[in-house]
């Protein structure tokens, strides 16, 4: 069987050698992302793109959960999924009535399995969601952007990440997205091991 790419909530932006997947407009594929399952089979995607999707999805806890159960069920151990949303203080996703979803860098890790177990251990309160939905994704890689508001308060284009993300917990509109990667785990350190 040859692994697909899903290009998820495409809108009108359909990628070449992906499967453009929409609730509206003219996909290759349209489906509603909040109906399960999803239609593919387990184990059978190598590559997810949620460009500007997820904050439009699960505004119920619950449907939340499943997308995320989705995925986990759909893809192979080492599936990549990118994921960009508007950063939660900033004016585009406030502007957008359709934005119902929050997504965070440590909302993903809540995902982790080897994070979750950590938590437990050091009896931190942290939502063991991994464990809770037995799921498992590491967030492997994270992003932010700077947007235009930052760079008129700070016009140097060597951005000082650690002022940004200071600021950024007292001011509105100084990072305009999140770029973050997942990656499915579906073999345990043991398994490795052997």
């Amino acid at each position: 069987m040859s692994l697909l790419k899903l290009n998820l909530g495409c809108g009108e932006k359909k990628l070449s050698g992906y499967i453009n997947v929409d609730k509206f407009g003219t996909p290759d594929i349209k489906h509603d992302l909040e109906s399960f399952p999803w239609p593919w089979e387990t184990n059978s995607i190598s590559e997810i793109l949620l460009i500007h999707v997820l904050e439009h999805l699960g505004k119920d806890v619950e449907t939340y959960f499943g997308i995320f159960k989705e995925m986990y069920r759909i893809c192979t151990h080492g599936t990549k999924i990118k994921i960009v949303v508007p950063h939660f203080r900033h004016q585009h996703f406030y502007d957008d009535p359709t934005h119902i979803r929050v997504v965070t860098p440590l909302g993903l890790k809540l995902f982790s399995k080897r994070l979750n177990r950590i938590w437990i251990e050091q009896g931190m309160s942290n939502s063991t969601l991994g464990l809770y939905l037995d799921i498992d994704f590491e967030l492997t890689q994270i992003a932010i952007k700077p947007s235009s508001d930052w760079f008129i308060m700070h016009p140097d284009t060597n951005v000082d990440l650690d002022l940004l993300q200071q600021e950024s917990n007292i001011y509105n509109n100084l990072i305009e997205e999140y770029e973050m990667m997942l990656q499915v785990c579906k073999i345990s350190n043991l398994e490795e091991v052997k």
